[in-house]
């Protein structure tokens, strides 16, 4: 498995926070029947560790990721949940070298690009370009692609489904990370049937 093959699952990867444990699982299940076959689950809860887990256990078919990999205790807690793959919103050098160690597949996020030829010289062929909207968007994707058109990307961060299209058009974006599938209101009231019609949304975007 390779990170290539993960962000070519589906045109949009969700990017999700679980609070309750128990959401995880039919959420997780609504997103990937509705066609997105790689999750990004963030470690920014208490739970997440463990909703990685379970999601794994119940949906062994998707591509179960961590987010938020931002130092050893996160890089070990995603390696200890068996995470698919795992995504940074930046890079430090301790994450260069964990990540090196592993064989676990990993997306490191760059803004700029002295960061893109960064990573891309230690071998990262695929990054996260974040925070995409706030760094300049679909044009300065575009705009670094002209020099660095070997580097591909999973633009994260402001993206919509209006906008989405815009990102997916560049010849140097695989896919992008998102949000807008996982309203809040409806993860509240456990309305997965209306988060899975979400999803397909998404997953139909081009």
């Amino acid at each position: 498995m390779s990170i290539k093959e993960i962000l070519s699952a589906a045109p949009v990867v969700p990017v999700i926070v679980i609070d309750n444990l128990e959401d995880a699982v039919p959420l997780a299940r609504a997103l990937f029947n509705g066609g997105l076959r790689a999750l990004e689950v963030t470690l920014r809860t208490p739970v997440a560790a463990q909703a990685v887990k379970d999601i794994k256990a119940a949906l062994p078919e998707a591509y179960v990721g961590t987010g938020t990999v931002m130092d050893k205790a996160t890089f070990n807690a995603s390696v200890e949940a068996g995470a698919d793959f795992m995504v940074s919103p930046g890079v430090n050098d301790e994450l260069l070298e964990l990540a090196k160690s592993s064989s676990i597949p990993f997306l490191p996020g760059a803004a700029t690009p002295s960061e893109v030829m960064k990573l891309a010289s230690h071998g990262f062929e695929f990054l996260k370009f974040f925070p995409a909207e706030a760094a300049g968007g679909a044009p300065m994707l575009k705009s670094i692609g002209g020099p660095i058109p070997q580097v591909k990307f999973c633009p994260t961060g402001g993206i919509s489904l209006a906008t989405a299209p815009k990102y997916l058009a560049l010849d140097n974006v695989v896919c992008v990370g998102g949000t807008w599938m996982l309203d809040k209101a409806l993860i509240a009231n456990k309305d997965w049937q209306a988060i899975e019609a979400l999803a397909k949304q998404a997953s139909e975007v081009k």
